[in-house]
């Protein structure tokens, strides 16, 4: 079994979060389990598409964490880079100390 040393965040507009959800579930070979949760988020870049989230300066947004291998997260992110090319999505990876079941 390869080794769950990274946890790959990705954050997107909402409208985004199925499209990005299916990519997900279509590479069972990369991606072992994922959590969906909403949040809210702005940047200087984003367009902000209704006249709510202008007023407010932020959108409603998914964030999709995956504790997966580096490996396969490098070829998930080049995958969606390929595929999926969207300034609305962001990415981050940071280290995963140690990942396991308590039973």
């Amino acid at each position: 079994m390869k080794e769950m040393n990274c946890c790959l965040t990705l954050v997107c507009h909402k409208s985004l979060e199925e499209r990005l959800v299916d990519v997900l579930l279509s590479h069972p070979a990369w991606v072992r389990g994922f959590s969906v949760k909403p949040i809210e988020g702005g940047s200087q870049k984003e367009k902000l598409p209704s006249m709510l989230e202008q007023v407010r300066g932020r959108s409603q947004r998914a964030q999709i964490d995956s504790v997966m291998n580096l490996d396969d997260a490098r070829l998930l992110i080049a995958h969606l880079k390929l595929n999926e090319p969207n300034h609305e999505i962001a990415y981050w990876l940071v280290p995963v100390l140690e990942f396991g079941r308590l039973a």
